[in-house]
């Protein structure tokens, strides 16, 4: 019997995670909440506002490959530093056994930076979302869009989650890294394509993925470009290559001040 790829391990856990949520929160307990969630904003129209290139700025603690990266890093105050340096968006991780994160880091994030009006950065729940419940969690907790990974999820499941998404009024992100997960996205009408440089599978980094995969989608998708970006000179590689955003995690939890840092990526 083949070993578990690690997207398989997290997708397992997720099912866990899940089943336990709805234990603690029935998923009418979230729905009542829905009225008073915080607005969102439409997360497409903010990242073409940034042309010709938006960035998304990772609030990341952990991951399966790096381990532990931030452990310390307070949500609020990096979606504060991200704003500041220009980022139009930003990614928070929600799992918690691999990533360390929480729907209240995420919840952090959005009440900092809803002090910044109209013109404040997304917020993107980066999960493993496999089930409506997510979807609520994610618009009861203040988020703008969510990820939908094509990797974890059958056709329909896919096509209900991104229908389920934009009833709460979120345009997903929906991830790739190969050439029939992009058919798969593009079949199911998404409107942003995640190109993952990192295979999930393995977690392993070929920034060639984006160059190779990104003319599958039809004109008018917005394109962005994820993982393995730590500098300028790629930013601006995946600009050339048809990218109108690029995500980035790791780059801006380590290192210099992640205001300058998103400068620096944003060439300002």
């Amino acid at each position: 019997m083949a070993e578990r790829t690690i997207l398989e391990a997290i997708v397992a856990q997720r099912v866990q995670d899940v089943r336990a949520a709805k234990a603690r929160h029935p998923a009418d307990v979230l729905r009542a909440k829905l009225d008073d969630a915080p607005r969102p904003i439409d997360f497409v129209a903010r990242l073409r506002a940034a042309a010709p290139m938006a960035l998304i700025a990772e609030v990341k603690r952990a991951s399966p490959s790096k381990g532990d990266i931030a452990l310390d890093a307070k949500a609020a105050e990096r979606a504060l530093q991200y704003a500041g340096g220009g980022a139009a968006a930003i990614s928070v991780l929600t799992e918690p056994t691999w990533f360390k994160g929480t729907l209240d880091d995420m919840l952090a994030a959005r009440q900092a930076v809803d002090a910044l009006g109209d013109a404040r950065p997304a917020i993107l729940r980066k999960d493993f979302l496999i089930d409506d419940y997510q979807v609520l969690e994610a618009r009861a907790f203040g988020a703008d869009a969510v990820l939908l990974i094509v990797a974890c999820l059958s056709q329909s499941a896919l096509t209900g989650l991104l229908a389920r998404s934009r009833s709460l009024g979120m345009e997903p992100l929906v991830e790739v890294n190969n050439a029939g997960e992009m058919e798969r996205a593009v079949k199911a009408g998404a409107r942003v394509i995640g190109i993952n440089n990192r295979d999930l599978r393995s977690f392993t980094v070929d920034l060639g993925t984006t160059d190779r995969l990104a003319a599958g989608a039809p004109e008018g998708t917005l394109i962005a470009a994820l993982s393995g970006i730590s500098s300028r000179d790629d930013v601006t590689r995946f600009q050339a290559a048809g990218a109108g955003a690029v995500l980035v995690g790791e780059a801006l939890m380590t290192g210099i001040e992640p205001a300058t840092k998103v400068r620096e990526l944003l060439g300002r």
